[in-house]
C-alpha cells in the first residue's frame, strides 16, 4: 500500500519536510531551525514554545514536491526539485544565556557551511544576536527588521542580551553594515534616546504610519541594494488583530498581504542568506491565528527566496 503521509499523520516536522538533525549531512536549499529560547523576555514569556507550535500548524500546509499554488500570483512555490529540510532545534539551555547563544551561533554557521539558507523559528528576539554572529564569515550583511519595536535598548537593568536589544547589539558587529527597520509604532515602545542612537548609526527607520504612506514600492526603494540580506521578522509587526499570540502585541500594524508583499519585494531585490521569525507565544494565541500567520509567512518567504535563487542562478 502506498504511504500517503497526510498532514494529520506521521512525525511533526515543519510542513512535513524531511528531518535532518545531523547538520554535517545537510544537503538542501533551506534548513528550517527551531530556537526554543525565551530567557531574553522581560515581561510575558512563553515564546520558547513557538517553534513546536509553528511546526504543528505548518503540517496543515504540507504539499511535498507538488509545492504550493498561489492563485493570486498564479505561481507554484516550493515545488520539486526544491530541497527543504527540518534541521531540528538549536541546543539551547533555558536560563543559560551564554551557552544557548553559542549553540544558536553554531547552528547557523553549520547550516551556512552546508550551503543552505537558515529559516529560523524563535524564540524571543534576542536570538537574533547569535544568529547575526553566525553570519560573521559572510562579509558585509544588510539587516532588514520588520517589527513594532526599535529593539535598540542598551542595557536595561544591566541586561545587554535581552529581546529589547538585538538591533543595538547587531550595530556593534563589524560585518553588519546597513540596517532598515520597518513598522515601528506604539507609545513607549522605545525611549527617544534609543531612537536618537539608531539615527546616529544611520539606520533607516520607517514607522508603520510612514510605511502605509509609502506603500510597498516606496518601502522597497528605501532598502539599499546589497549583496546579502538577513531579514528578522517579529510577529508583532502584524496588527494585533492578526497577532495576539505574542508578548507585546500592538495595534496599528501590518496586514498579512502588506507584510508579505514587502517580503516578496525583498526576495526579488537581492540575496537573502538567512531569516528568522520570532516572538510567537502560543499560550496567548487561543484561536491559533498567530501561529497560522507565522507558518504561512515563513512558507511564502521561503518560496519566493528560492524562486529568486533559481532565477538568478545563486
Amino acid at each position: 500500500m502506498e504511504r500517503i503521509n497526510m498532514p494529520i499523520t506521521g512525525i511533526c516536522s515543519f510542513a512535513k519536510y524531511p528531518i535532518c538533525t545531523d547538520w554535517e549531512e545537510i544537503d538542501a536549499d533551506i534548513a528550517v531551525l527551531g530556537v526554543p529560547y525565551d530567557t531574553g523576555v522581560g515581561f510575558l514569556s512563553g515564546c520558547r514554545f513557538g517553534p513546536r507550535r509553528i511546526r504543528e500548524v505548518s503540517t496543515h500546509y504540507a504539499r511535498g514536491e507538488a509545492g504550493f499554488y498561489d492563485p493570486e500570483r498564479d505561481e507554484v512555490l516550493l515545488g520539486g526539485p526544491v530541497r527543504v529540510v527540518d534541521a531540528g532545534d538549536a541546543d539551547v539551555i533555558h536560563g543559560n544565556i551564554e551557552q544557548s547563544f553559542d549553540a544558536i551561533e553554531y547552528a547557523v554557521r553549520k547550516i551556512r557551511e552546508k550551503g543552505a539558507i537558515p529559516a529560523i523559528m524563535g524564540g524571543d528576539h534576542s536570538i537574533s544576536i547569535p544568529v547575526a554572529r553566525g553570519l560573521a564569515d559572510e562579509g558585509d550583511v544588510t539587516v532588514i527588521q520588520l517589527d513594532a519595536h526599535l529593539d535598540w535598548s542598551d542595557a536595561p537593568g544591566g541586561q545587554t542580551l535581552g529581546n529589547g536589544s538585538p538591533m543595538r547589539r547587531m550595530s556593534e558587529m563589524e560585518h553588519i553594515k546597513d540596517m532598515v527597520q520597518i513598522g515601528l509604532r506604539g507609545l513607549g515602545s522605545s525611549r527617544k534616546e534609543d531612537f536618537d542612537a539608531a539615527k546616529a548609526y544611520n539606520s533607516q527607520l520607517i514607522s508603520a504610519r510612514e510605511s502605509f504612506k509609502l506603500g510597498v514600492e516606496g518601502i522597497l526603494e528605501r532598502i539599499p541594494k546589497a549583496d546579502k540580506y538577513y531579514v528578522t521578522i517579529d510577529i508583532d509587526c502584524f496588527d494585533i488583530s492578526l497577532a495576539t499570540g505574542t508578548g507585546s502585541p500592538s495595534p496599528g500594524g501590518f496586514s498579512f498581504d502588506f507584510l508579505n508583499d514587502i517580503l516578496v519585494g525583498i526576495a526579488e531585490k537581492g540575496n537573502v542568506i538567512c531569516f528568522d521569525l520570532v516572538e510567537v507565544a502560543p499560550q496567548y494565541d487561543p484561536t491559533g491565528a498567530t501561529t497560522r500567520v507565522a507558518a504561512m509567512t515563513m512558507l511564502n518567504f521561503m518560496g519566493h527566496i528560492l524562486k529568486q535563487k533559481e532565477k538568478q542562478g545563486r
